[in-house]
């Protein structure tokens, strides 16, 4: 988990925040530079093609490696050629070939992430998810590291297209992981044909031939998945759903200004690259593990709110920083502050929905999740550049520190919710569910 984090988290930050410090250091507007947090809304729409992913075998290389590795392995090819490609793109002159490139970096590495996903959740039981969590999100910091702070540093040292082929080169890591790791085996992963709801399509459907192929296909690898969420949680699925879409949106939203700001207060890339890379892991790893052992002491929903809490009042942080001259320890400060809750947060929430998923339909219905994680945050963060413009960075961390209140509301709503939910998240309910309605 530890090296398939990392393969996880490489493309991340190449698509997004240190595409962005390229963007702005190459003079591309901060208007433009904003809407390009919209190509991280592929990550909040993968739930579309996850039911293929589940399903769907590759030609020779799923017999080779199994449903999970073969994916994976597909996916970091892809990521690999797109990063490569994106090295010998000019900014300026060729910002849509820029911008198509990063959509298809980002769409290769949202389906690696339902495949990691899908195989850390198959890979063991419910109550070792907290430590293969905080593990995945260990390497995933880490590959945050490599491709944040060091990414800039090369920038900084001997250009950007060397920099880009470096961080193509660090695929490597995830193609190693994919090789030595073996394919996880559950026997609760449903045949399609074993599915009851599949038996009663073929029993009431008059279509014939490929057409009843298809709807079979169609109703066992995506009706069933959602249809097993909504009868195992009935009416507290809607607010799950909404806690899901709205934890991360306060810090997703702002997440495409931060290397602006700190680029139009006076810091330079290499400034930014040693205190992100220095305090800023260090603080996410430190964020991980405290999430980790504060979790085993008190639980999961409270400190759920702890990490909803913090996401929201460290974007405080940001605003204060744009109002001070280019002195390191205000950045350290800033950033130090961010990233602690940002590894706290994650740590938990990752663990949470694991909790949420049944093994039956492992990737598509966490690629549900994890899709409505990113999408509200990444939609609201498309302005973001324009809102900088008009109201300035003041103005607009404060907003971004607003949008996490509907999070810690809900967050407390479920808290007194937390017997029910425990009872609904259990794969026992869905098996229940399914043996009646059999």
């Amino acid at each position: 988990m530890l090296l398939l984090g990392f393969s996880a988290g490489l493309p991340f930050m190449l698509v997004f925040s240190t595409l962005t410090a390229w963007l702005r250091s190459e003079g591309v507007s901060r208007t433009a530079i904003g809407f390009f947090a919209w190509v991280g809304i592929t990550y909040s729409i993968k739930v579309l093609w996850a039911p293929v992913v589940d399903r769907v075998r590759l030609p020779l290389l799923t017999a080779w490696l199994g449903q999970r590795r073969s994916w994976m392995l597909t996916a970091q090819l892809i990521i690999m050629v797109g990063l490569a490609a994106m090295a010998f793109t000019d900014p300026l002159s060729q910002l849509t070939q820029l911008a198509l490139l990063a959509v298809m970096v980002a769409f290769a590495s949202a389906t690696q992430d339902i495949t990691i996903d899908a195989f850390r959740i198959e890979s063991d039981a419910v109550e070792y998810q907290a430590a293969l969590a905080g593990t995945y999100v260990l390497g995933y910091r880490l590959a945050l590291l490599a491709t944040g702070a060091g990414a800039l540093f090369v920038a900084d040292q001997v250009g950007w297209t060397l920099a880009y082929l470096a961080m193509a080169a660090l695929v490597i890591v995830g193609l190693f992981a994919v090789m030595i790791s073996p394919e996880p085996s559950t026997l609760e992963r449903l045949d399609i044909e074993r599915e009851p709801l599949v038996i009663r399509f073929r029993e009431r459907t008059r279509l014939r031939g490929a057409a009843q192929e298809f709807g079979a296909w169609i109703t066992g690898a995506v009706v069933a998945p959602f249809v097993d969420f909504i009868r195992r949680f009935r009416w507290l699925a809607l607010p799950v759903l909404a806690l899901i879409g709205l934890y991360k949106a306060s810090d997703l939203s702002m997440a495409a200004m931060a290397n602006p700001l700190y680029l139009d207060v006076g810091y330079s890339l290499s400034q930014i690259g040693a205190v992100s890379g220095l305090f800023g892991v260090a603080m996410t790893i430190l964020g991980g593990l405290v999430g980790g052992i504060m979790v085993a002491r008190f639980g999961l929903m409270p400190m759920m709110l702890v990490g909803a809490i913090g996401i929201a009042a460290t974007n405080l942080l940001f605003a204060w920083l744009a109002t001070m001259q280019p002195v390191i320890w205000a950045l350290t400060v800033t950033i130090t502050g961010d990233n602690f809750f940002v590894g706290f947060s994650a740590t938990v929430f990752i663990a949470w929905m694991s909790g949420l998923v049944s093994r039956r339909y492992t990737a598509t219905q966490y690629a549900l999740f994890s899709s409505l994680m990113t999408l509200p945050g990444k939609f609201l963060g498309g302005p973001s550049g324009w809102i900088v413009d008009q109201a300035g960075y003041v103005f607009f961390f404060f907003y971004a520190s607003a949008l996490g209140i509907p999070a810690m509301l809900l967050v407390i709503y479920l808290m007194h919710r937390k017997t029910e939910l425990a009872t609904r998240s259990s794969d026992t309910a869905s098996v229940a569910s399914h043996d009646e309605k059999g």
